[in-house]
Formats: structure tokens, C-alpha cells, sequence
């Protein structure tokens, strides 16, 4: 599947091509702190099948396992792009799902480290939603 994405300033952007059939949520301990987020969503795709224009800051994130990631992200609006192997020649990338704009055809097929997921996170569905934020971060409907 062809896709297209971007940092949320726009300085950094790619297409690739990706299988929607590998798309990993992470919710391991890191994924949830540099995303900010209950888990991290990427799809890993070759290098060879990205084309990246603007140039990313790097970041390399050492794992409990002793594994060197090198984490990829925007220098001006600070985005997560991609994060690729960190000792060698790297030759995958994980593309981060909140920048890639096809992301709605892109459900995971596999979570990992689910020993470290949120224990909320199953129970989004039976909280009040807004189509559109609320007025007021605290506003509920009567």
C-alpha cells in the first residue's frame, strides 16, 4: 500500500510503501513516554521502499534489552516520524502511524508488550465522546 506522510509543521515528509498486514502497537514503557501517548502505532517497512524529503533530528534510545534504536523526529514542530536499527547499516524503518495520512486504513494486527499497556485503554469505548472537542476541556453533557 502506498502511503504519504508528514510532520505536523510540514518541514519533513515521505512516501512509501508499506503492508498493512505488519502494523504493531507498542505499549512498552518507552513507546508510551516518547509518544506521549497510552501506545505507539508504526507499520516497519524497508528503507529502500521510503522516500524522505527534509532532514529528521536523531535521538538514539538505548532499550532495557541493550538494543540501540535510533528514534527520528522533526527539529522545529518536534513530530515522531520513523525510528530505524541503531548499530549497522540500517535497512528497516518504523513509520509512525499519527504522521502518516492513509492511518485510518492502517488498524494493528499485533500489539506487543501488552504487560505494560494501560488497563483503561479497553474501556475507551464506553466513555462519552465528542465529534468535536468540547468547549471546555472539563465539559460534559447533561
Amino acid at each position: 500500500m502506498k502511503v504519504t506522510g508528514a510532520c505536523f509543521c510540514g518541514a519533513i515528509s515521505f512516501r512509501a510503501v508499506v503492508d498493512p498486514a505488519r502494523v504493531i502497537a507498542c505499549h512498552c514503557k518507552d513507546c508510551q513516554i516518547f509518544s506521549g501517548a497510552p501506545l505507539r502505532a508504526v507499520v516497519p517497512t524497508p528503507i529502500s521502499d521510503v522516500e524522505v524529503s527534509g532532514s529528521a533530528k536523531h535521538y538514539v534510545k538505548v532499550a532495557a534489552s541493550g538494543n540501540r534504536r535510533i528514534q527520528a523526529f522533526c527539529g522545529e514542530c518536534g513530530s515522531h516520524l520513523w525510528a530505524t536499527e541503531g548499530d549497522g547499516e540500517p535497512k528497516m524503518m518504523n513509520l509512525r502511524l499519527g504522521c502518516i495520512a492513509e492511518r485510518d486504513q492502517l488498524p494493528p494486527t499485533i500489539q506487543v508488550w501488552s504487560h505494560s499497556a494501560v488497563p483503561w485503554l479497553g474501556q475507551l469505548s464506553s466513555i462519552p465522546a465528542h465529534a468535536r472537542g468540547p468547549s471546555s476541556p472539563l465539559q460534559t453533557e447533561s
